[in-house]
């Protein structure tokens, strides 16, 4: 039974939380979990709602960093956004303390709703800021540095950018450490598909013995 800061989750549902590093991959298995039956919820699609033009998050966004964030239909340019945050670790902070606290009472109550008995949630950051804990188990999403890289190179991100949001994650081993199941995503498709299906399977029979 996950408990988080918004109260306890129904005691039949269990919480999956899936963290890791840019680039390795977490996208990757929360679909893989989704195919399996588990009700996905991606932070940074939910980042993207509650910064949309018009909402409180927005104007104080807009507020801290300034209209230079803006395009030109004055929706916040993430990338400009980011080109300020990731080279400054106070400006970083000052975005996550506005942006975190509403996100994260979307993602729980967004659980709390699931019908599904599985929810599985994907975030960077919010997971480890969390005050309490608020999932049954933590998935930390792995791969080799330079196949992380490299993604990211093909997301278009330069050499610089990469080096700084990766030094804003700060290391993986921190994150590895507070991991409860490992996903090695370095390899295939199908070599991924068989760690996440080999911890869903678990899973289901600590669930079938409760």
């Amino acid at each position: 039974m996950a408990c988080s800061s918004y109260g306890i989750i129904d005691a039949v549902k269990r919480v999956i939380g899936i963290t890791g590093n840019m680039g390795t991959g977490k996208s990757t298995v929360l679909r893989m979990l989704e195919e399996l039956g588990a009700k996905a919820i991606d932070a940074d699609l939910l980042v993207h709602l509650v910064m949309a033009k018009g909402t409180t998050v927005y104007k104080e966004v807009v507020g801290a960093f300034g209209e230079g964030i803006l395009n030109s239909p004055g929706e916040i340019d993430r990338k400009r956004l980011a080109a300020l945050v990731f080279s400054d670790g106070e400006a970083l902070k000052r975005l996550e303390a506005i942006v975190h606290p509403v996100v994260e009472g979307l993602i729980w109550e967004i659980a709390e709703e699931a019908e599904e008995e599985v929810v599985a949630i994907e975030a960077i950051k919010l997971l480890e800021a969390s005050s309490e804990r608020g999932w049954d188990a933590l998935w930390v999403v792995t791969c080799r540095p330079e196949e992380q890289r490299e993604r990211l190179r093909a997301q278009g991100l330069s050499e610089e950018e990469i080096e700084g949001r990766l030094k804003a994650q700060g290391p993986i081993s921190e994150k590895i450490k507070a991991a409860d199941v490992i996903i090695d995503n370095s390899g295939s498709r199908g070599e991924t598909w068989e760690q996440v299906k080999r911890e869903w399977d678990k899973m289901q029979v600590k669930g079938e013995g409760k």
